[in-house]
């Protein structure tokens, strides 16, 4: 070895001798990783706590260590669960929390609520609305002890504690010697919300010492609370707000799971009208959710989250959630953010489905601020849609006259336009009679456009309000007329009987107001294509798929709220009588010389007109290239 390849080596052990020691991790990286490493083995062990009770779900602590005496009971709980022992028996009772709005229950096993009722609102058969009820949910957190046993907080019992405040309970979690975790329930007179803390008192060294979270997995069966399970399916779902984001959901026409990454403000198990919200003051973290469809009687879906919280092992901190049991009420879940900054807004109306993008500003800035105030007013809201229905129809009047005048330019035109098709016959010269055509209307001053255009800028409105009416609350249990339930369908005829095909789409009923839209449109679909009748030959078979179209409707809506079909048969009806009074007020004679007396005027062309002119003489071009290469074949 040369003297050179020796200085080469020196050197390569100085450099990586330097890198080694200036990457040597500092006292508080090695701490870190440490506990990162606990935090792997607690999730693991949890993990595999949770298989071995889902395997063995009747293996208790009370089942195991029965027939035995209390002594060896007792020492055996002991060496199994350690300071938990004292907390592995217990009695199964509930302490009841209420205030005029909702009434719970909390179970002593767990701590947590395990009944849950609304006492200003009934189901569709007039029994109590209960969201949930003993085993239909649970609120389970993970504790690892510092001899690394992993134990469920569903699994233990809780010991009730009074407080000087009648509004709030403790539910003790006993680990001996004065320590404890404790559950803190905190309900307010006249409000859906209820504070939960979860607070440790001397548990540090009796946890393990890498503990700063608390694995959660919170499950809930969803209960049928309105007419119609397949209709309410529709608008039940798992949805979660982003800490720093958007609301976001999953699917509701099928069972559904997701795993997500980003921290969480909350997470709620919403009904159509009814929602459980789990509300984290410093957030969850990410989380994994679980829908399922359940088909089984009083259930629409089940929901689970596999969550964790922040945790203070050493008792300065509490961590805090507000728990939300309540109405999907517009107005009720707009009021929690009023005069909060925007960034920390919980956006919980998001709850209500309004439709996305412009369909909901419609919906908030326009429909829900007409309808409150029409109802403070008006307590009929069968009489409420009508009004609004007029209204709509006065403001949109402008787009409905000026779609009506350019039918009617069309249909004066019409024997010009039958003229240009006997002039220019068969298929052969269909480019021909397009472009007369379109010169006729153009020099005429009308264009086919003109009639679409207006329709279109209805739409948004008519979507919106097609969201809001089966998503208003305020319409539960609201008769009108022979609808005695204005957010469901209001049966005629009913049968119990499935019969394929008809039961799952059309139901097993027939739904009136829904048979009085079809014929409505049905009808005005008929005077609709006499007055738009322009001469121009249609497609094959569009006359029977115009009369499809609201037959479709019938099957569609049938089983949709019945405030829902009631205005749109409510709208055809007016827009039928406005057509008819548009037909008797306008002179179609004076029209017709209007537009003769057009295409004497100068013509200006518009951009759209030019470019259409330009494509179909394009068109003409290559057709007649076409034309000329099969002669030459």
């Amino acid at each position: 070895m040369d003297k050179n390849t020796l200085i080469g080596f020196l050197l390569i052990g100085v450099v990586l001798f330097a890198f080694s020691w200036l990457n040597k991790p500092t006292p508080e990286q090695v701490e870190a990783q440490r506990r990162y490493q606990d935090s792997i083995a607690q999730v693991e062990m949890a993990r595999q706590a949770e298989m071995q009770k889902e395997s063995n779900p009747q293996q208790t602590a009370d089942n195991s260590f029965e027939n035995v005496p209390d002594s060896v009971r007792e020492a055996r709980l002991k060496s199994s669960f350690g300071v938990f022992a004292g907390a592995m028996t217990g009695t199964d009772d509930v302490t009841v929390l209420e205030n005029d709005l909702i009434e719970l229950h909390v179970n002593n096993k767990g701590g947590r609520i395990s009944y849950a009722r609304l006492k200003d609102y009934t189901t569709y058969d007039n029994k109590p609305v209960i969201l949930f009820d003993g085993k239909e949910s649970s609120l389970d957190f993970t504790l690892v002890t510092a001899t690394n046993r992993v134990l469920n907080t569903g699994e233990m019992y809780f010991t009730p504690v009074k407080t000087h405040d009648p509004n709030q309970l403790i539910m003790r979690l006993n680990a001996g010697e004065g320590n404890s975790l404790d559950f803190i329930y905190t309900i307010k007179p006249d409000d859906y919300m209820v504070q939960f803390d979860i607070k440790g008192n001397g548990l540090n060294g009796l946890l393990a010492p890498s503990t700063t979270a608390l694995d959660m997995v919170w499950y809930q069966k969803i209960r049928q609370q309105e007419q119609g399970l397949k209709y309410e399916n529709r608008y039940t779902a798992l949805y979660y707000k982003f800490l720093a984001g958007g609301v976001e959901q999953l699917s509701e026409s099928k069972s559904d799971d997701k795993k997500v990454s980003g921290r969480l403000k909350w997470i709620a198990y919403k009904d159509k009208f009814f929602s459980t919200v789990l509300i984290a003051s410093e957030g969850f973290e990410s989380a994994m959710f679980d829908s399922k469809m359940v088909e089984a009687d009083g259930i629409v879906k089940e929901f689970k989250t596999s969550t964790s919280v922040p945790f203070d092992l050493r008792g300065n901190e509490a961590t805090t959630f507000r728990y939300f049991f309540g109405p999907n009420s517009y107005p009720l879940l707009k009021s929690f953010d009023k005069g909060v900054p925007s960034d920390q807004q919980l956006d919980l109306e998001r709850l209500v489905p309004l439709g996305a993008s412009v369909f909901r500003w419609v919906n908030q800035y326009f429909v829900i601020p007409m309808f409150d105030f029409l109802g403070k007013y008006i307590k009929s809201y069968g009489l409420i849609i009508f009004l609004m229905t007029l209204i709509m129809k006065l403001i949109l009047f402008p787009l409905t006259y000026k779609s009506y005048m350019s039918s009617a330019k069309m249909r004066v035109l019409r024997p010009q336009v039958e003229e240009l098709n006997a002039k220019y016959p068969g298929q052969e010269k269909a480019i021909e009679r397009q472009r007369a055509t379109m010169e006729l209307y153009s020099r005429a001053g009308a264009s086919p456009m003109a009639g679409c255009i207006p329709m279109l800028l209805q739409m948004p409105v008519l979507i919106a309000l097609f969201m809001f009416f089966p998503s208003a609350i305020e319409l539960r249990h609201q008769s009108f007329l022979w609808a005695h339930d204005l957010s469901t369908y209001d049966a005629i005829f009913s049968w119990s009987k499935y019969i394929p095909i008809i039961t799952p789409y059309f139901g097993n009923h027939i739904s009136l107001f829904c048979v009085l839209m079809t014929a409505t449109n049905i009808v005005y679909t008929k005077y609709n294509m006499e007055m738009t009748n322009t001469g121009q030959q249609q497609m094959p078979g569009m006359k029977a798929m115009m009369y499809m179209m609201p037959l479709m409707f019938l099957v569609f809506f049938n089983q949709y709220a019945s405030g829902l079909t009631y205005y749109y048969f409510i709208s055809i009806l007016i827009t039928i009588i406005q057509t008819l009074a548009f037909r008797y007020m306008i002179n179609e004679g004076k029209l017709l010389a209007k537009l003769e007396a057009n295409k004497k005027k100068p013509q200006k062309k518009s951009g759209f007109m030019r470019r259409l002119e330009e494509a179909q003489r394009m068109q003409q071009e290559q057709a007649k290239k076409q034309q000329e290469q099969k002669k030459r074949r």
